[in-house]
């Protein structure tokens, strides 16, 4: 059965490293029968979460926020799978990455007692050098937290300059991942 994907690329480069791991990865989860929606979150108008506490009230409309989480919202909801792919920036995920994914805590607040829809989830990321053991860490802990299923890591070391990707395996890794979701 098809399953709705949904990339939150924390990426400032449309054609950088962690955009070719992504576009291989939809290429692998097309090619599988998926549908694949992907949101470049740099281009996005996204506030930082308030720690308000107020959202939850409008399942149509979950933050008090208004701006560009609106349309990744409906989305996510749908989506079976959560792919969170990001450049390694201080040994850590992107700003833009962490900005969405605060705020969606807005679905969890939906729910009475706060719980995250189940998702199964992809890491993707790229980086100038190595050294992903905080931003796995990050993850590991984040989706054992909130329930979800991890389906596979693509983690790209040794590329700084946009094309500097080409020809490495992580490519076809990410492609193949994205092949085996069904």
């Amino acid at each position: 059965m098809a399953k709705k994907i949904v990339i939150l690329n924390g990426s400032p480069r449309a054609n950088g490293n962690t955009s070719a791991l992504t576009a291989q990865f939809k290429k692998g989860a097309e090619e599988a029968g998926n549908t694949v929606t992907e949101f470049q979150l740099s281009k996005m108008n996204i506030r930082g979460c308030l720690g308000c506490w107020h959202g939850g009230k409008d399942a149509a409309q979950p933050c008090v926020q208004r701006d560009d989480m609106e349309q990744i919202y409906p989305v996510y909801r749908d989506a079976d799978v959560v792919v969170l792919a990001s450049p390694l920036y201080y040994w850590f995920i992107s700003g833009h990455l962490k900005n969405a994914f605060d705020r969606l805590f807005a679905i969890a607040e939906c729910d009475p007692n706060y719980r995250n829809p189940k998702k199964e989830s992809v890491l993707i990321m790229a980086a100038e050098g190595a050294g992903f053991e905080e931003s796995e860490h990050w993850y590991d802990h984040l989706e054992k937290h909130i329930g979800w299923k991890s389906l596979g890591k693509v983690l790209c070391g040794w590329v700084t300059q946009p094309g500097d990707i080409e020809g490495k395996p992580e490519l076809e890794q990410a492609r193949q991942l994205g092949r085996s979701i069904k």
